[in-house]
């Protein structure tokens, strides 16, 4: 059983802990009992209380003695007895269940909405008639003093089946294209459904006509919340008083409703923009729950205070509160059905009253909380104790800027690595002890041995404040001086100022203001004594008294003196970055020959090129030079030649080679034989 805390209010999970498969037997559970410490110490309130994969919808009976499921995969209805604990029977559906209805005391009648547009009606034996309706159903509701029932869902109208004539009957028009939700009011039995285009309907079944009609989309949460499309109606719910009814959009917002009223009394933002599922009331605390698909909420009706609200990280489906107690059922995308108890919202009920008795048991015990075994250290911390090698390991647990580390680890390092800190620690407490024993004794004005600069400063202002009583008195200063939580300043050196730091510096001229106040106030204490006023001598017109005179100009000036502080630092950091490069180029550098280099060669441009060709090219290039060159490093060069072959050439072809060059310079060309005659003219006229 888990235990959460959520604002202050106990949560406790009873379905929390691991599940067995089915197909385990009795012996094998017992064993894995046994071995399995989770498994044994798990608290199971109703056993086997679970869907193969995924449960749509989980109710409870009229005369709350049993709880009934249906959920997938393959789709079925299961019964469990809350006298017994455990599974009462089982069903296979041929369609998975949309939402059903009781319609008797106890599971003897129960009618099933199914999502191939079946509808189903089962008895205590198995199912007793199967019909279908003319358009797929969304939800369902049951009206007893006619033995109707109404269907809402992919159509404008609303269909009504009598149960006792087993007949159809004529339909309701409605003005709306599609309904989500429908309910009866269980005081005064009038009939409400909420449509996608966010109208809410209300309806007589006695004459069948349409009593009102309220339209959630022109509301003025629409403008207030920024709302961009149009809200549908996806849950509803009437409260026992017969005259409040809530209404869960589309959008994620719960409104709640006057029935006599036109405008909501009361809205409900759940902020994830979600649509609300499930809506139902806690009359006991004057609570409503409604829960998306992500989260349960649960607020007060009245001012819509936030009480608490249940996470538990999976897709929801349906919400089911057992009557007059704090135990509630969700319906969800995972096999088990998660079951909660909240004691401060009821008890528990009577089948399961030892509830009580160990939530008062757990109240009762002072746990510890998760981190009182474990220290926060920072990097630099962890450093200084020697133990900058476990981060990354188990020992450590990274939190925001820092490590959580086991305290006892933390106590063995601390002694190791600073030996003789307890010694400084037992005689700093007894400075104190014997510092608080000297306050009873009659003080002096002394400054503390901690950032007495400071405190002299805001003494002498604080003086100056006092003699001058029409001057504006500065608050901050003297929380400063005698506000207990700001002692420390003064008390523990670590706190001490360190004026050449850079955030101090940046903040220098804020503080100087209080130097120069106190420079003006000596220089006028030295004219005090130089001087002697005039008596009888009015003050000039237009110029205001030494009393009356204030740190205007300083207070003009000091973002000026900030901007330069600031300058100047920038300008130290160049400054003293250019000096470490200077000094690094000084210095005498190192430098290692890389791989594959050698020495003293120089490497040739087309070495790459001559890389990526094959091995066959490359020996076939080598054996055209004649020559193969090995180059090792300094020292250990190699050459090796390999000489082509000469061609011996016969005397008959020098012969040959001879006459055929000496002809050639005696041959003689005979293109000037098979020249055309030229053309002749004569007078401009062409003549043979």
């Amino acid at each position: 059983m888990q235990v959460s805390n959520a604002n202050n209010v106990k949560i406790y999970n009873l379905s929390a802990g691991k599940s067995l498969p089915e197909w385990l037997t009795d012996r094998q559970r017992r064993k894995l009992q046994n071995k399995d410490d989770d498994i044994r110490r798990r608290l199971e309130l109703i056993q086997d209380f679970e869907m193969p994969s995924v449960s749509n919808c989980v109710k409870i009976s009229p005369d709350g003695q049993f709880i009934c499921s249906a959920g997938t995969y393959k789709p079925r209805f299961r019964c469990y007895d809350v006298h017994e604990l455990c599974l009462k029977f089982e069903r296979g559906l041929d369609a998975e269940v949309v939402n059903f209805q009781y319609l008797s005391e106890d599971y003897s009648k129960v009618c099933f909405l199914q999502d191939d547009r079946y509808v189903e009606f089962h008895t205590q034996f198995g199912r007793l008639f199967r019909m279908r309706i003319p358009k797929y159903g969304r939800d369902l509701s049951y009206y007893p003093p006619s033995c109707d029932m109404y269907f809402v869902g992919v159509s404008s109208e609303i269909y009504r089946i009598n149960l006792e004539k087993g007949r159809f009957m004529k339909p309701l028009e409605t003005s709306g294209v599609e309904f989500n939700c429908c309910e009866f009011n269980p005081t005064n039995y009038v009939f409400g459904c909420g449509s996608k285009s966010g109208h809410f309907e209300c309806w007589d079944p006695r004459s069948r006509t349409r009593s009102g009609i309220l339209d959630v989309a022109t509301s003025k949460f629409v403008e207030e919340y920024d709302i961009n499309t149009v809200p549908e109606i996806s849950a509803m719910k009437f409260r026992s008083d017969g005259l409040t009814v809530a209404l869960g959009t589309s959008t994620g917002h719960v409104l709640l409703y006057d029935l006599r009223a036109m405008k909501p009394f009361l809205v409900k933002d759940h902020n994830y923009e979600l649509p609300i599922k499930s809506i139902d009331f806690q009359d006991g605390q004057d609570l409503v729950l409604s829960m998306d698909t992500k989260i349960l909420k649960m607020w007060n009706r009245n001012n819509g205070k936030h009480l608490t609200a249940i996470e538990p990280g999976v897709n929801l489906n349906q919400l089911c509160t057992y009557p007059d107690s704090g135990l509630l059922f969700l319906a969800n995308e995972a096999p088990k059905i998660l079951t909660y108890f909240i004691p401060s919202i009821g008890p528990a009920p009577r089948w399961c009253s030892s509830l009580d008795g160990m939530t008062e048991e757990l109240e009762e015990k002072e746990e510890n909380t998760v981190y009182d075994d474990y220290k926060f250290v920072t990097r630099t911390e962890l450093e200084e104790l020697g133990l900058g090698h476990l981060i990354g390991t188990n020992l450590l647990r990274a939190v925001m800027h820092g490590f959580f580390i086991d305290i006892r680890l933390y106590h063995k390092a601390k002694s190791i690595a600073d030996p003789f800190a307890f010694d400084k620690y037992r005689k700093s407490k007894v400075r104190e002890k014997i510092e608080e024993e000297r306050t009873s004794r009659v003080k002096l004005k002394k400054l503390p041995n901690v950032n007495r600069e400071l405190a002299q400063k805001l003494m002498e202002e604080d003086e100056a404040q006092k003699a001058n009583p029409r001057k504006r008195e500065n608050k901050a200063v003297n929380s400063i001086l005698k506000d207990d939580r700001f002692s420390a300043m003064f008390n523990n050196p670590d706190f001490q100022i360190d004026p050449e730091s850079e955030e101090y510096r940046l903040i220098n001229p804020v503080m100087s203001k209080l130097d120069k106040a106190r420079k003006k106030r000596n220089e006028k204490d030295a004219l005090r004594k130089q001087f002697k006023e005039v008596e009888g001598e009015d003050e000039l017109e237009g110029r205001p008294s030494d009393d009356e005179d204030s740190s205007s100009d300083d207070e003009r000036t000091w973002t000026e003196e900030v901007k330069q502080q600031h300058r100047k630092l920038q300008r130290e950091k160049k400054a003293e970055e250019q000096n470490r490069r200077m000094e690094e180029r000084k210095q005498a550098r190192l430098f290692e020959i890389k791989d594959g280099e050698e020495l003293g060669v120089k490497r040739d441009s087309n070495k790459k090129k001559e890389a990526k060709k094959s091995l066959a090219d490359r020996l076939r290039i080598a054996e055209e030079d004649g020559v193969t060159r090995a180059e090792g490093s300094l020292g250990n060069r190699e050459m090796t030649f390999s000489l082509k072959k000469e061609k011996k050439v016969s005397t008959a072809v020098q012969q040959r080679n001879l006459h055929q060059s000496e002809r050639r310079k005696l041959k003689r060309a005979a293109g000037s034989l098979l020249e055309k005659p030229k053309t002749k003219f004569w007078m401009g006229k062409k003549v043979k």
